[in-house]
C-alpha cells in the first residue's frame, strides 16, 4: 500500500481518499445545470447562463473563516453547524452590496486529517449551499501537521455572487436623515468567540443556565450564523430604497456600519431601541468591557443594517415581521462621521 513514508511524516493519503468519497455526494447535490465541472476538477466550471439574462452584470467575491468558533464547536463535537455558519456568512456579504450568491469554494486544513470530520464540515457547507440554490463548486482539504494544533480545525470559504451594476448597494446614496432597521442576531455569528472562550474558561459549558433562559453556553455560542438573504430579497421586490447595508462582523457596528457611509454622513446609535440578549450582557459584565469596546468586538445582537428613507421604515418593518425576522429601528444617519452611541 502506497503513501507509507508520507503518512509517517503526518499525512495519510488513505484518509483523505476517505475522506472525499464520503463527502462527493453531499457535494454533487448542490449542481445546478450551471455547473460544468465540479469537485476533482483541478477548477471548477461555471456555465454564466444567470449573467447572460443581465444587462450589466457586475460578479461581486468575499472570503472569510469561522474564526476560533471551530474551537468551541470541536469541543462540543457539533461540527456540521460550522459549514452553515461559513456558507450564510459570506452570503450576507454578498447581500450588502445587493448581489445574490452563485457558488461556493470552501477550505478546510486540520494537523490530522479525520475522514468524519470533513464529512461533518462539508455536509455543513453543501447543506446551506443547497437550500440557498448555491453550487458547491469545489474546493480544498488540506492536512498540514506542524502548522495547526492536533484536533483542531479552520474552516473558510469564498462566495461569489452577482448583481446589475445598477442596482449595487454602495452608501452612496445615502444622506442625513435616512434610517438604520436593525435585523436581529442569533448570537455570536462568527465573532468574539477568543473573548468568549477567555470569560467563560472557568464555567460548566454543559450546565443549564438560568441567565440564558435554561441554555447551556455550548448551545447559546454555537448558535447559527443567520442568513438575511430571503428578507432581504423581499424588501427589494418590494420596491423599497435600501440606500446602504452593513453586515455586523469583526468589527460590530463601530467598524462596518462606516464602511458604507459616504463622506460627511455618519450615524447615530439608539441604545434604547433595543436590549442586548443576554449572552451578550454577560460577557459584557464578566468580561469588564467598555461599551465601545463592546461594540467593536461583538454584534451585540444585530446581525444586519438596513439604511433607507424615513419614510420607507414602517413598510420596511412590515415586510421584515412577514417574513419572520425581528427587526427595529436603531438610529439615524447625520452629517458628521463615523458611529456615535447614544
Amino acid at each position: 500500500m502506497g503513501g507509507e513514508a508520507y503518512r509517517q511524516a503526518g499525512v495519510d493519503l488513505a484518509a483523505s481518499e476517505a475522506a472525499l468519497e464520503l463527502i462527493r455526494d453531499r457535494v454533487r447535490s448542490t449542481y445546478t445545470a450551471s455547473v460544468l465541472a465540479g469537485i476533482g476538477s483541478f477548477g471548477g466550471l461555471f456555465r454564466a447562463d444567470q449573467l447572460r439574462a443581465m444587462r450589466r452584470p457586475v460578479l461581486v467575491a468575499t472570503t472569510d473563516g469561522v474564526g476560533t468558533k471551530t474551537v468551541v464547536a470541536v469541543r462540543a463535537g457539533r461540527l456540521q453547524s460550522l459549514g452553515r455558519d461559513i456558507v450564510h456568512h459570506g452570503v450576507n456579504d454578498l447581500l450588502v452590496q445587493g448581489a445574490s450568491p452563485l457558488f461556493c469554494l470552501d477550505y478546510l486544513a486540520m494537523a490530522e486529517l479525520v475522514p468524519a470530520r470533513v464529512a461533518a464540515l462539508v455536509e455543513g457547507v453543501a447543506d446551506a449551499c443547497r437550500e440557498l440554490g448555491v453550487a458547491l463548486l469545489g474546493g480544498e482539504t488540506a492536512e498540514l501537521p506542524g502548522v495547526y494544533q492536533a484536533g483542531e480545525i479552520d474552516l473558510v470559504a469564498t462566495l461569489v455572487g452577482a448583481v446589475e451594476e445598477d442596482r449595487i448597494v454602495d452608501g452612496r446614496r445615502l444622506e442625513s436623515g435616512d434610517l438604520l432597521i436593525a435585523l436581529a442576531s442569533d448570537g455570536l455569528h462568527t465573532n468574539g468567540y477568543s473573548l468568549a472562550r477567555r470569560v467563560f474558561a472557568g464555567e460548566d459549558w454543559n450546565a443549564s443556565q438560568a441567565r440564558l433562559g435554561g441554555q447551556n453556553l455550548f448551545g447559546a455560542l454555537l448558535a447559527a450564523h443567520r442568513c438575511y438573504l430571503g428578507s432581504v430579497r423581499a424588501l427589494m421586490e418590494a420596491g423599497l430604497d435600501l440606500r446602504g447595508m452593513a453586515h455586523i462582523t469583526g468589527g460590530g457596528l463601530i467598524d462596518n456600519l462606516p464602511r458604507v457611509l459616504p463622506p460627511g454622513i455618519g450615524a447615530e446609535i439608539a441604545l434604547n431601541s433595543w436590549t442586548p440578549p443576554a449572552l451578550f450582557q454577560w460577557l459584557l459584565e464578566a468580561g469588564q468591557l467598555q461599551l465601545e469596546e463592546a461594540f467593536r468586538v461583538l454584534n451585540m445582537g444585530i446581525g444586519y443594517l438596513i439604511a433607507l428613507p424615513a419614510a420607507q421604515a414602517a413598510a420596511a418593518l412590515d415586510v421584515l415581521a412577514s417574513c419572520g425576522e425581528t427587526a427595529w429601528v436603531c438610529g439615524e444617519l447625520r452629517l458628521g462621521q463615523g458611529v456615535r452611541l447614544r
